[in-house]
């Protein structure tokens, strides 16, 4: 029993940081921009795709096909911004239903080029780490060590440049954050743009784990809108706490109950939250 407790709490603590690198650059997002990006999932798709072409057809080491990656989904999101949803800053519901048109956009652009069938990464590592009898697959641990590494990059990004101070103003109050000289005409694209960044190096990371394929948005949007939900929009530290909770919650729910019961469990927290405390977690209420 102890045994399967540890095994849980490794794949908790590995699903719940990939989960956290789609949910920080889904909430930064919408801190930003006050539009809901449900093409959110496509960019984690297109970051799959691109470390793919990267590592498989043209040969490039992994860290360096990640870094591309990110680099080439920051340009990507902030062309987004200022071609697709520029124009609906004071619309949120436009706003939202563009971005379920790009979202098509993007995935049936993808299918196009790819094809519907399942491409398969070429292995990174092979082998597993061995405490006693735990046992963690040496592809798992990679992709949680870089993301990790991500994380904390990207925190001290936001917590201690001036680029990302201005981010976490815009995101605290975009009034206040503009009149102390915040430029709205730069944060916007460039908070799309890491938000979107971090969504295909989430993408990059899973490759070698699932495949990849033009469908394989879906899931990660909807995981990363639960945890925004749980953690409260907007509210990054929320949405760290959420993730970790929400890999908990599938690990332990999986392992000893089953995997339909861990999605049963999620929904429920998600209806109990939106219930008892409507701003999320971490989230602040309306004034």
């Amino acid at each position: 029993m102890s045994f399967l407790v540890a095994q849980s709490l490794v794949n908790g603590v590995i699903l719940g940081t990939l989960y956290l690198l789609m949910a920080i650059g889904f909430t930064l997002a919408f801190g930003v921009m006050r539009i809901v990006n449900f093409a959110h999932g496509e960019f984690y798709m297109l970051g799959a795709f691109f470390a793919l072409i990267g590592v498989s057809w043209i040969g490039l080491p992994f860290a360096l096909a990640l870094a591309l990656t990110a680099a080439l989904a920051i340009v990507l999101g902030g062309l987004v911004e200022r071609v697709v949803f520029r124009p609906f800053r004071a619309d949120e519901l436009s706003g939202m239903i563009a971005s379920l048109g790009l979202a098509m956009i993007l995935q049936n652009g993808a299918l196009i080029l790819f094809g519907p069938d399942p491409h398969s990464f070429p292995s990174l590592v092979s082998g597993v780490f061995r405490f006693g009898d735990l046992i963690v697959p040496k592809s798992r641990a990679l992709a949680l060590g870089i993301g990790v590494v991500i994380l904390i990059g990207f925190y001290l990004f936001l917590m201690h440049t001036r680029i990302g101070r201005g981010l976490r103003a815009l995101v605290q109050d975009q009034e206040v954050a503009a009149a102390y000289g915040v430029r709205l005409e730069v944060m916007y694209p460039l908070g799309l743009g890491l938000g979107v960044g971090l969504a295909a190096v989430a993408g990059g990371l899973m490759a070698p784990l699932f495949g990849v394929s033009p469908f394989i948005g879906a899931t990660p949007l909807l995981k990363a809108f639960i945890v925004v939900i749980l953690g409260g929009l907007g509210s990054i530290p929320g949405a760290a706490l959420a993730a970790i909770l929400l890999g908990l919650i599938e690990s332990f729910t999986s392992s000893f109950i089953s995997a339909s019961a861990a999605d049963i469990v999620t929904f429920a927290l998600v209806v109990a939250v939106l219930l008892l405390r409507p701003s999320g977690l971490l989230g602040r209420g309306e004034a």
